[in-house]
C-alpha cells in the first residue's frame, strides 16, 4: 500500500473575483472532476500555448490539497531556494512584491485574458510589462520559512496557478490536459488522482514505443505486447524475470523504482496504489513523451 502525501504548506494571495451563478452551474454540467475549479466564461475564448516547466519536480501539494484547506487552488512543486522559474507560456509580466500570504508574485498575461502566477518567489527577474516566450526565465524560487517575499510558505516550493477570463482560479495541470500542442499527446490527469486511464496508457505506450520496441496502436488499451515492452524498460530498475507480458509484482517493484525518481516515496513492494501511479505519470507526463 502506498504511503500518503505529505504536501508542503503553501499560502495563497488575495481573492479573485467571484463567478455568477450561470457560469458555475455551466462548469458543473461541463464534469467538474476534469477542470477542478474552472468556471466556463460567458463567451469562447483562445487557448493559449502552456506547458509544465515544473514537470522535473516533485508536487508537494496537489490542487485538491489546497482546496481542502480553505485555498482558491494551486499546485506546488517542491525545488531548492534559487532555481529558474521558466514561463510556461508567451505574455508580459506584472510583478507583485509582498502579494499577501503568497509573498512575491509573478504574473504571466497570456493571450486572450488568461494569466499564469508563481507565488514565493525569492527574487523578480524581469521588470513590469516585459515581455516573455515560452521558457523565458522569469524569476527565482523561495519559500524558505519566514524569509523575504515567502509570504506564509514553510519550506523551500513555488505555488503555480492559472486564472481564466472569467477571474476565476484553474489548475495549470488540468488546464494542460485539456489543450495539448497540436499534434501531441494530452497529459494524463493520474499525476494528480492517482489512478491510471486510457490517456495515461497512451502515454505510456508512446514512451514505449519511443524507447523500448513497443510496435502496437497508441489506444490506451495495454495489452501483452504493452506490458511485454514495460518489462523490457523495466530492465534499468532492475526488474530480471522473462519479458512475458504478465507484469506482477517483480515488474511493478521496477516501476515503483522509477517513480520514485519523480516524487514517489512509498515503499518498493509491487503493489501498485495512487502514490505509484501518481509518480510513474509524473514521469509519463514529461513533455519529451508528448
Amino acid at each position: 500500500m502506498d504511503h500518503l502525501d505529505q504536501p508542503g504548506c503553501c499560502g495563497d494571495g488575495p481573492a479573485v473575483a467571484g463567478v455568477d451563478r450561470r457560469a458555475v452551474l455551466l462548469g458543473a454540467a461541463l464534469g467538474a472532476g476534469a477542470l477542478a475549479g474552472l468556471a466556463v466564461p460567458g463567451r469562447a475564448y483562445a487557448a493559449p500555448a502552456i506547458y509544465n516547466p515544473f514537470s522535473g519536480y516533485p508536487v508537494t501539494g496537489t490542487w485538491q490539497d489546497h482546496l481542502n484547506r480553505g485555498s482558491l487552488g494551486g499546485v506546488d512543486f517542491g525545488m531548492p531556494v534559487g532555481t529558474r522559474l521558466p514561463a510556461c507560456g508567451a505574455g508580459t509580466i506584472q510583478n507583485i512584491p509582498y502579494n499577501g500570504t503568497g509573498g512575491h508574485t509573478v504574473t504571466i498575461q497570456h493571450a486572450d485574458g488568461y494569466r499564469s502566477q508563481y507565488m514565493h518567489l525569492s527574487q523578480f527577474l524581469l521588470g513590469n510589462g516585459a515581455a516573455v516566450s515560452s521558457g523565458t526565465v522569469v524569476g527565482l524560487s523561495g519559500g524558505a520559512a519566514g524569509a523575504p517575499g515567502s509570504g506564509s510558505s514553510t519550506g523551500p516550493h513555488v505555488h503555480w496557478h492559472m486564472i481564466n477570463p472569467a477571474g476565476v482560479r484553474i489548475n495549470p495541470l488540468a488546464y494542460i490536459g485539456q489543450n495539448p500542442a497540436p499534434g501531441r499527446l494530452p497529459k494524463t490527469s493520474t499525476e494528480q488522482d492517482g489512478i491510471p486511464g486510457t490517456i495515461f496508457y497512451q502515454r505510456m505506450q508512446n514512451w514505449l514505443r519511443l524507447t523500448a520496441g513497443y510496435t502496437g496502436p497508441i489506444d490506451g488499451a495495454p495489452g501483452p505486447g504493452t506490458y511485454a515492452a514495460l518489462q523490457r524498460a523495466m530492465r534499468a530498475y532492475g526488474y530480471t524475470g522473462p519479458i512475458d507480458g504478465q507484469p506482477g509484482p517483480n515488474t511493478w517493484r521496477a516501476v515503483q523504482r522509477l517513480a520514485s525518481g519523480h516524487g514517489y516515496t512509498g515503499p518498493i513492494d509491487g503493489v501498485m496504489g495512487p502514490n505509484s501511479w501518481r509518480g510513474f505519470a509524473r514521469f509519463l507526463n514529461q513533455d519529451r513523451w508528448d
